[in-house]
């Protein structure tokens, strides 16, 4: 097997899942846009990685802000950054796919796979690639250092998609030697209704911005999801729950995907304030100290407005979820609805449902 991996993105995720690989043996490439923040590990020629997992130093093979040299003869291309620079990097990696290669989204948040293919597509329309996307980032993980980074958690199960679905195995045979825990989603559908982030990521940071502002410290979880703001996360997790059902794909509730995820066992009556406060998993995670968060910037744009939109497309009325975009729209000033993936952005605008399921399940054109 090819043993070449690039990582797209420097940041907690990326270096983390990089010194991983290289611990595991591969041959590891890793790209930012920033130079800057390559510059420390560049000096080190790798990273030092702690935590539960593999640990040790790590070297990368290459090192570099250009992107088609990153990806130069890797099978699998690992993009580990934040949802709202998928785009981006899909118009810049277009020109050098080369057959055969397996994008991975960690993760894709929704519809992330569907943007990502969509695309390289209209740019490279002869490519031959697999996209797939990854339900949530595998680690619970942190960069520590210039030259180091922490993975504190892994996830006992994740599971992962490959656009079309009828590719999934093929992509987990690739990864299965490294990452055991990814499990085989239904398709990209299941894995995007399934974006936990949703939940917990832009409204309590929206509910929480004057604290936020004045850069109090408190813990993100413990101390920003209270009582009241955890009846907020119960009306957009059903209204979530009630867009999978329409579409047919398997989702679970915050609380089961809790028990899931983290071995935590819960009450019937726990709300999800109760489960959080259960989870030690959450313990001592700080807010973040700027209003710009990307709790907003990206899970409103790239979580909240393609489940709204996927409400609409199937007649499903959120109106939680719409006022959390319309608040972050007016905290903002911006419109993260029209600058982020609504139905016409992803290409399935007008299209039929039994269209869109047979474009993510085969591949077909959803002009078909």
């Amino acid at each position: 097997m090819n043993r070449n991996i690039a990582i797209i993105g420097a940041g907690n995720g990326g270096v983390s899942m990089g010194a991983f690989l290289s611990l595991k043996g591969c041959n590891v490439n890793i790209y930012d846009k920033d130079p800057h923040a390559l510059e420390d590990i560049r000096n080190a020629g790798g990273v030092e990685l702690k935590g539960v997992s593999l640990t040790g130093f790590a070297g990368f093979s290459r090192i570099t802000d250009n992107l088609a040299e990153a990806i130069e003869d890797c099978r699998i291309i690992m993009v580990v950054t934040p949802a709202f620079a998928h785009r981006e990097l899909a118009e810049k990696s277009a020109p050098y796919l080369t057959s055969g290669q397996h994008i991975i989204l960690n993760p894709g948040r929704t519809a992330g796979a569907i943007e990502f293919f969509r695309t390289i597509k209209d740019r490279n329309p002869r490519a031959d690639f697999i996209v797939a996307e990854a339900q949530t980032l595998i680690y619970a993980c942190r960069r520590t250092g210039p030259a180091e980074a922490t993975i504190y958690k892994v996830k006992k199960e994740v599971l992962l998609s490959a656009l079309p679905a009828i590719k999934t195995d093929e992509v987990l045979a690739d990864l299965k030697e490294f990452y055991p825990e990814f499990r085989k989603a239904e398709n990209v559908l299941e894995t995007s209704l399934l974006n936990i982030g949703s939940i917990f990521h832009p409204a309590p940071a929206i509910l929480n911005i004057a604290r936020i502002e004045s850069r109090e410290d408190f813990e993100y979880y413990m101390g920003g999801i209270s009582p009241c703001v955890s009846h907020v996360l119960e009306k957009i997790d059903s209204e979530r729950v009630e867009i999978a059902r329409a579409l047919g794909v398997k989702t679970l509730t915050v609380k089961e995907w809790l028990e899931d995820a983290y071995e935590v066992q819960f009450l019937e009556s726990d709300s999800i304030y109760d489960a959080v406060q259960k989870q030690s998993g959450y313990k001592g995670i700080a807010a973040p100290k700027n209003p710009y968060t990307r709790y907003i910037t990206e899970d409103v744009p790239m979580s909240l407005v393609p489940l709204s939109e996927l409400g609409r497309f199937l007649g499903i009325s959120t109106p939680t979820m719409d006022t959390m975009i319309e608040l972050a729209n007016l905290l903002h000033q911006t419109d993260y609805r029209t600058n982020g993936r609504n139905l016409r952005a992803l290409g399935i605008e007008g299209v039929t449902l039994e269209a869109l399921k047979r474009f993510v399940n085969l591949g077909q054109d959803l002009s078909i």
